[in-house]
């Protein structure tokens, strides 16, 4: 699969995810978020922010949403929930959100 971005085509997986992590940008996470119906705001960019962060400084590391949920509660100073990120992500965040912030997929079962 494709989707044309900026000029460009970006080449995805079946599943929607990126083939190459170096076509991600804030602009094209926008316009993968928006094929899933999400606007994304600060809250949004916090989430795929530090999603990036984990996998490209903490050995491709995948959080899940349990420890998604544990990091922003401390970066927003506020108490987050597994509900509120599933509104924000309209669905599992720590798949929805790494798919958003150009992540390879998730191989991780579920459970916590």
């Amino acid at each position: 699969m494709a989707i044309e971005f900026d000029g460009r085509e970006i080449e995805t997986t079946s599943n929607g995810y990126l083939v190459n992590r170096e076509d991600w940008s804030e602009g094209l996470a926008s316009v993968l978020a928006a094929s899933d119906g999400i606007t994304l705001s600060q809250d949004h960019f916090d989430v795929i922010a530090y999603l990036r962060d984990e996998f490209f400084n903490n050995n491709e590391t995948q959080p899940n949403t349990r420890t998604i949920v544990k990091a922003m509660t401390e970066q927003w100073g506020r108490p987050v929930d597994q509900k509120s990120l599933y509104d924000l992500f309209l669905g599992d965040p720590s798949k929805i959100a790494g798919r958003i912030a150009g992540l390879p997929e998730s191989r991780r079962k579920g459970g916590y």
